[in-house]
């Protein structure tokens, strides 16, 4: 039996939640946005099997490894963790939604009273849900806080799953450089903003909102560029960084040497150059370079402690010409157009390593040995 009309039942003579609730309209249909409380969610909320074939479900399979993420944020951050709603659907048993006060049947404040045997299937919110049960597990004194819950009445499966797709289809996850620029509880990304604001080659020349940079564009460097290059200086390989003091000094000081040794980006620090040119001219530009100058840098200051900034001088012998097509062809191009594979990432790296006089690891010289059988027809 599909989900009864609320205003067409009258009693409910079986166990039941209750959650306080805001009634309203969308698309001529009732809805409820309902508060409730964590430890009820994983009873509440039922999904479809994995095996039962994606045609007959409303919801995509969990990818499970999604979920241990999502449950650290929680568990780490208990104090100010944020989730947005979980869409839902009621089915399978007679629902009412009782108004306050109750004499007043056109207010749209009231309560929703559900089944304990209702069907309630996630339209979006599956990972959130699993995540909480699994936060939950940790830290059960949560279980009285509350997330918000919109309930619609479920009309068939044919309608479920457009609502899948409806909600899911205008999502847009916000570019990782604006996730930096708003995050304050990392601190790596504090650092990041930091030196995005005061180290010469970076201020007034970064992108702060988008990951990519249009031809006309006055900025050098985006935000997550500039992450994704630190991270890799410093060794951070895990998905929440944190810094130190020391990180932090040593980072800003080897991009000012960097900087120092690349003549170019003088010449965009004095104003006597535009980015637009150095992106249609030079391969240290853009985002592929960068990152190999962090993963090389890495190397540099790991092999050479106490002399890698005066062995960082060998940079101004480097021909960063887009045109150079003897070097960048293959490593830091594909048919002389930039590409930041990560395969050309490590030929850049070991291109860069070598000038450099340092090492390639085993995978780094395995890769330099196919580039050049490739180029060259043969292995030196």
């Amino acid at each position: 039996m599909k989900a009864a009309a609320l205003n067409d039942v009258d009693d409910l003579d079986t166990a039941v939640y209750s959650f306080p609730a805001i009634r309203g309209i969308q698309a001529s249909r009732e809805y409820y946005s309902a508060m409730v409380q964590l430890k009820l969610i994983s009873g509440i909320f039922r999904f479809n099997e994995s095996e039962v074939p994606a045609q007959f479900r409303a919801q995509r399979i969990l990818n499970h490894a999604r979920i241990p993420e999502i449950a650290n944020y929680i568990v780490s951050n208990p104090k100010d963790y944020v989730f947005s709603s979980i869409a839902a659907s009621i089915s399978d048993a007679p629902v009412k939604f009782v108004p306050t006060p109750p004499d007043n049947p056109n207010s749209r404040v009231g309560k929703i009273i559900i089944p304990m045997g209702a069907r309630v299937l996630i339209n979006d919110g599956q990972h959130r849900r699993a995540a909480i049960e699994m936060a939950l597990d940790e830290r059960p004194e949560l279980g009285n806080e509350t997330i918000s819950v919109v309930f619609f009445i479920d009309t068939g499966l044919k309608r479920s799953q457009q609502m899948f797709s409806d909600l899911n289809r205008h999502a847009v996850r916000p570019t990782k450089s604006i996730s930096i620029l708003y995050d304050s509880r990392e601190s790596f990304a504090q650092s990041i903003r930091d030196m995005a604001s005061n180290l010469p080659i970076f201020k007034d020349l970064t992108e702060l909102e988008k990951t990519s940079i249009s031809n006309r564009s006055k900025k050098m460097f985006t935000l997550s560029t500039i992450y994704q290059g630190t991270a890799a200086l410093l060794g951070k390989k895990t998905k929440v960084k944190k810094i130190t003091k020391e990180e932090e000094a040593l980072a800003c000081e080897y991009w000012n040497t960097v900087a120092e040794n690349i003549p170019d980006w003088q010449l965009l620090i004095r104003g006597d150059v535009g980015s637009s040119s150095l992106r249609n001219n030079f391969i240290h530009a853009h985002g592929i370079a960068f990152h190999a100058l962090g993963l090389a840098g890495h190397a540099l200051i790991e092999e050479y402690p106490d002399t890698w900034k005066e062995r960082l001088t060998i940079l101004h012998k480097i021909d960063w010409s887009r045109s150079n097509e003897k070097v960048w062809e293959g490593r830091a191009m594909n048919n002389g157009t930039i590409s930041k594979s990560q395969m050309n990432i490590t030929l850049t790296v070991n291109y860069l390593k070598q000038i450099m006089k340092l090492p390639l690891s085993p995978e780094e010289t395995k890769i330099e040995k196919r580039f050049l059988k490739q180029i060259h027809g043969t292995i030196q």
